[in-house]
């Protein structure tokens, strides 16, 4: 057996492992990186990148097959940065193997043995298939095996109101497809229920039928022909059926155990410093037991354990300043604590302002002008949580993520100037709206301004 000893081996060529692999190659250190699948992961071969891919072409009006086409077009343009040619090229030895750890210290990919100083666990997740009765038996999609159609399915049945669930739902009905979504729960139940009503009804609007607080007891059929069994009762039959309720860690066949590594149904159990239970082994991303699952949160992690395996530095992760995103038509975006966790926190000290996308001009002007809103959650003059629903809130919530991170106050915000007309006054206008009774509504204020205007000459 081949024998390499490296400082740093990485396993998972996801978006966390390969930003690890490539900081600490190109700053030094002996890397070695293993990928049993196709580099990139999950978010560039089955998740983020095809799934907006998709999102644009149906908006743009494409066919089925070549909105699928397109996605495939964008992973492939995107891929060479992320490609074993590329990262060996930077210095790190890539292996495509399966990994398994052997001691706390060696891990076997293929026929090499690894000896490391630091190990990182970078393995992701993949999608999770609920225990229904029958469902082994029909040929189900998942986010993984949905690119491989070209035929636009006639009837779209999707297991779950989650973002994939509702992204790509209102994706293939924009693409021409009949669509059904059935949650077990309330849709979009991890969001502020305010703004997930706002995405709600435009989805429905478009068509699409949505069926909450109801189960799928069983499922039969063949393919082009599904049948779902509810709890309540009730059959749908579609024509293809998509699982999208949501994610597992890829964390049970990595022999953990042999590594003194501890984990748990949720993934790898890790510490404030991303440190698990082998003080030389590392988790990051997807796989981390109770993590945010966004390849940002990834990313970011990738930089604070790099701090500790280059530098030795106590870096600790902390997640009160990470957004999330719902892709949908309108979007819907968060960062730090929604309005019902900022009450459960902070009680009376709590003060929500808002502004609404009807009175933005750039929304008026391009037709985007609908019942979105942005909700900031202030706790003495500081942002402590921000909501966006509306056109581009992706785009829009980096800002309150810088907000937050760098600790800002409401008249920091405030002072913020923003072009006319663009959607981004509307983080102004909502700053503006927590000033506006302590100025306009204030009777000493206007005592104030009243005296001054006695004394100037």
């Amino acid at each position: 057996m081949k024998k390499i000893k490296t400082d740093i081996c990485v396993i998972g060529g996801g978006s966390g492992g390969l930003s690890v692999a490539s900081g600490a190659v190109q700053m030094g250190a002996r890397v070695v990186l293993i990928e049993k699948g196709k580099m990139g992961g999950d978010c560039l071969n089955a998740g983020c990148v095809p799934s907006k891919a998709l999102l644009h072409a149906a908006k743009e009006g494409m066919g089925y097959a070549d909105a699928m086409e397109h996605a495939q077009n964008t992973i492939a343009t995107i891929a060479p940065h992320d490609s074993q040619e590329r990262f060996e090229s930077l210095g790190c030895t890539v292996i495509r193997e399966h990994a398994r750890f052997t001691s706390p210290k060696t891990v076997e990919a293929g026929d090499t043995e690894i000896t490391a100083r630091r190990f990182v666990i970078a393995t992701g997740s993949r999608a999770f298939v609920p225990p229904i009765d029958g469902l082994a038996e029909v040929p189900y999609l998942t986010n993984e095996s949905l690119w491989a159609l070209r035929e636009a399915p006639a009837h779209l049945l999707i297991l779950g109101a989650g973002p994939i669930g509702m992204e790509m739902a209102q994706a293939h009905r924009r693409l021409g497809c009949e669509v059904t979504v059935i949650e077990a729960a309330t849709a979009l139940s991890r969001e502020d229920p305010e703004a997930a009503a706002v995405v709600i009804s435009a989805v429905k609007a478009e068509g699409v039928k949505i069926i909450e607080n109801d189960k799928v007891v069983r499922v039969a059929g063949t393919q082009g022909d599904i049948t779902l069994d509810l709890e309540s009762g009730g059959r749908i039959t579609g024509s293809h059926l998509l699982v999208a309720t949501g994610r597992v860690a890829n964390s049970e066949n990595l022999a953990l155990e042999k590594g003194e590594i501890n984990r748990n149904r949720g993934g790898v159990k890790v510490d404030a410093r991303l440190r698990t239970s082998n003080r030389r082994a590392y988790a990051i991303g997807d796989v981390v037991s109770g993590n945010l699952q966004f390849t940002h949160v990834a990313g970011y992690q990738a930089g604070v354990v790099i701090r500790s395996l280059l530098f030795g530095l106590p870096a600790k992760a902390s997640s009160h300043h990470i957004p999330h995103a719902t892709y949908t038509t309108p979007e819907l975006a968060q960062v730090g604590l929604s309005e019902a966790d900022a009450r459960e926190t902070y009680g009376d000290k709590l003060e929500v302002v808002r502004a609404e996308v009807s009175g933005n001009d750039r929304a008026i002007a391009t037709n985007r002008a609908g019942d979105g809103f942005i909700k900031v959650m202030v706790v003495k003059g500081r942002p402590v949580g921000v909501t966006i629903v509306g056109p581009d809130a992706g785009e829009l919530i980096s800002f309150w993520g810088l907000a937050l991170s760098a600790n800002l106050k409401m008249s920091q915000v405030a002072g913020m100037i923003a072009p006319y007309p663009t959607l981004a006054e509307l983080n102004k206008r909502a700053a503006g709206a927590y000033f506006t009774p302590r100025l306009f509504d204030n009777p000493k204020v206007k005592t104030v301004v009243k005296l001054v205007q006695r004394l100037l000459p």
